[in-house]
């Protein structure tokens, strides 16, 4: 096994930056509950909404509207249970004659399809948006599949598998002109692209440390002023009373050191992950015959690459690179122990066998030129093995990119 590994499965996780890492060392002793009036209490506190401050103005929004979670999932059935509690009767049936219907997409990450299936199973309307082949909802179809009875609109910001970012800001203004509320999952774009919840005019927006150098299981959710929020975990006073549990002191407070610290890099990020992913993709693309690059050409998030190789098996050609020291992904972390081909690359119309052939290289700080050089030189061989050994024969797919 190579001493050495490039690590390229960033969309599913990222390393601690060092400053991260520093932060987290020099606040071990800040142990007091961030709850407490004491004077240690006060300054875990004090820790706490420096952490607040910084979270928000990655988002361009105000610390009173950060709410800290678990995590994305956490975050995102929060949203969906208040929009349940709103919209529900005694017995949890969906009221009638009110704004019961929920619009979502065929891409999201699973912890938003089950939510939004779960509602479908109690009663509710869910419409389940198509995508285009790039993996961008049709305006035109959206705005007609809104209506007066719309409660509710959930769409990611950028997908995890493809990197396709959406329209955010048009989808938003098109809601509220129905007047329903507006979330969206922005896992995978916040601390990578711009994002500003004031200009998106966004009612509910997820985000989780450990996708942008922070620490894992701390997350948090904005909500605008004015959107109902109820809390999924009842207790205690913290957080306004909307989210009960003692604080996690150094989760949060290593968020808020990687939030900071995702803010003022976000330019060179860009710059960076955009020239490496064009490389990696430009070696692939002259090395490689026959292969289908999934996702939008422009609309994408700049460390996001999805390939297709026809005549070959996905798991089959992470487990060869894995053993040359590369490690990339077949699809979403949270769906890799399932036999099933991805469900975002048979909505953008990849077919089953071509989706069972499909790599996710998701970049991230502390690669180089030589990291993508030598998975250019190190690829092509593996793909030209296993299609020898295939019994299909590859083809350049009708639809590439």
């Amino acid at each position: 096994m190579p001493v050495q590994r490039i690590y390229m499965d960033y969309n599913a996780t990222t390393p601690l930056k060092d400053e991260v890492k520093a932060a987290l060392i020099e606040d071990l002793g800040v142990y007091g509950n961030a709850s407490s009036m004491h004077a240690d209490g006060r300054l875990a506190h004090a820790r706490v909404e420096k952490a607040r401050q910084a979270i928000g103005a990655l988002i361009g929004g105000p610390a009173r509207g950060i709410i800290l979670t678990s995590g994305g999932s956490e975050s995102n059935n929060t949203v969906f249970q208040t929009i349940r509690s709103l919209a529900s009767g005694p017995d949890g049936s969906p009221l009638t004659g009110g704004k019961t219907e929920i619009i979502t997409t065929t891409v999201e990450h699973p912890c938003v399809l089950n939510s939004a299936q779960y509602l479908a199973s109690l009663g509710f309307t869910v419409t389940f948006l198509p995508v285009d082949e790039f993996g961008k909802i049709r305006m035109d179809a959206f705005e007609a599949a809104l209506s007066e009875k719309t409660l509710f609109v959930s769409v990611m910001m950028a997908n995890n598998e493809i990197g396709t970012i959406q329209d955010l800001k048009a989808i938003t203004a098109a809601a509220h002109k129905k007047g329903a509320w507006v979330h969206t999952d922005a896992v995978q774009a916040v601390g990578k692209i711009p994002v500003n919840v004031g200009d998106l005019g966004i009612d509910y927006l997820t985000m989780s440390a450990h996708k942008i150098y922070g620490p894992k299981g701390i997350g948090a959710l904005f909500v605008r002023q004015g959107a109902p929020l109820l809390p999924l975990i009842r207790g205690g006073h913290q957080e306004d009373g909307y989210r009960a549990g003692t604080y996690n002191n150094l989760g949060i407070l290593g968020f808020g050191k990687a939030a900071e610290l995702a803010l003022t890099g976000l330019d060179a990020y860009g710059a960076e992950m955009r020239r490496l992913r064009d490389r990696l993709k430009d070696g692939l693309m002259k090395n490689v015959p026959a292969i289908k690059v999934n996702g939008h050409d422009r609309d994408v998030l700049p460390n996001t690459l999805n390939v297709s190789f026809p005549g070959a098996e996905g798991e089959s050609i992470l487990l060869a690179l894995d053993l040359a020291g590369i490690e990339v992904s077949t699809g979403s972390a949270c769906a890799s122990g399932s036999l099933e081909p991805s469900h975002v690359l048979l909505a953008i119309g990849v077919g089953p066998e071509l989706a069972h052939g499909s790599i996710r290289f998701s970049l991230g700080w502390g690669l180089t030129e030589k990291d993508i050089d030598y998975v250019i030189e190190t690829l092509p061989p593996i793909i030209a093995r296993f299609r020898a050994m295939s019994t299909v024969s590859p083809k350049i797919p009708a639809k590439t990119s």
